[in-house]
């Protein structure tokens, strides 16, 4: 199919964004990457009456340290996430999930802002920024405010931003030397969407691990952090010993959605099996 007639503007300032907005209302839509809106179009899921390409804003570009912050811009690329090593000292997290998602040449025009704005459950960034306690800042007509990531999340493809905003950047607290981080995910194939993912962040502490966060994709209508494992964990550091009381805590309170291909159960077991893999490798580094 080919998508329908549409006017398209390339603005060069946000306060052109803002209005155009403003004119057009719903029936306006944001061009960044494109990946998930130019689908949409050829297939008719989406007829907006015009398209704002935003990719000549600089000022949601670029990636930088700013003071106890990583300032990630919503046109930041997957491949230049990927690529960043910014990214790779202050969160490595990020390192760690890009290489999984889609291929090189969705990631290549895919952008951070897109992905967190979509909020797909089943993709990595909404995850990430969930276990690293990330703030989304967002900017209309009206002004910016910063939404914490748990807040940020709503329902299936829906998010906190209201009418006129758009994501301009992400900060993500700076990794201290003792974090440790991990990601993985399962699918049938490289590049398809996860079956079920994880996204990981814990602090080495003598004995164990303290701190943990666990933000799992694939498994409901948002990314989802498993408050009560973390919770019942509270100060007492991991150890091996309460390696699987914390999983039981985490099967009961896990209830994954199915889909076409996978039951709940078969989902609630792989997102443990991702758990426990995650989690032993960093109470035993260096262990194969």
């Amino acid at each position: 199919m080919k998508a329908p007639a549409f006017d398209y503007i390339k603005p060069r300032h946000l306060d052109a964004v803002f209005q155009l907005q403003a004119d057009y209302g719903d029936e306006a839509r944001l061009l960044a990457g494109g990946q998930t809106l130019l689908a949409t179009l050829n297939m008719r899921l989406s007829e907006p009456a015009l398209l704002i390409d935003i990719t000549g804003i600089t000022a949601l570009k670029g990636i930088s340290l700013q003071g106890s912050f990583l300032r990630i811009g919503a046109l930041a690329t997957h491949s230049e996430i990927e690529a960043s090593a910014l990214v790779a000292q202050h969160a490595p997290l990020l390192s760690l999930a890009a290489p999984h998602i889609a291929h090189r040449a969705i990631r290549n025009l895919g952008t951070w802002g897109g992905s967190i704005a979509y909020a797909d459950p089943a993709a990595e960034w909404p995850a990430c920024l969930m276990a690293l306690d990330g703030i989304v800042v967002v900017q209309s007509a009206k002004g910016e405010r910063r939404i914490a990531a748990q807040d940020f999340f709503l329902d299936l493809y829906s998010t906190a931003l209201a009418e006129g905003e758009l994501i301009t950047a992400c900060e993500l607290p700076i990794a201290a030397p003792d974090q440790l981080f991990a990601f993985d995910e399962l699918a049938r194939r490289h590049g398809d969407y996860a079956i079920v993912g994880l996204a990981l962040a814990a602090t080495r502490a003598q004995g164990g691990l303290v701190g943990v966060k666990l933000a799992f994709l694939g498994l409901g209508k948002t990314p989802l952090r498993a408050t009560a494992a973390e919770t019942w964990l509270g100060q007492r550091p991991l150890t091996a010993d309460l390696l699987e009381p914390l999983l039981e805590v985490l099967r009961s309170e896990l209830d994954p959605l199915a889909d076409l291909t996978n039951s709940a159960a078969t989902k609630r077991h792989l997102a443990l099996v991702l758990a426990r893999r995650g989690l032993t490798a960093m109470l035993n580094p260096g262990t194969p």
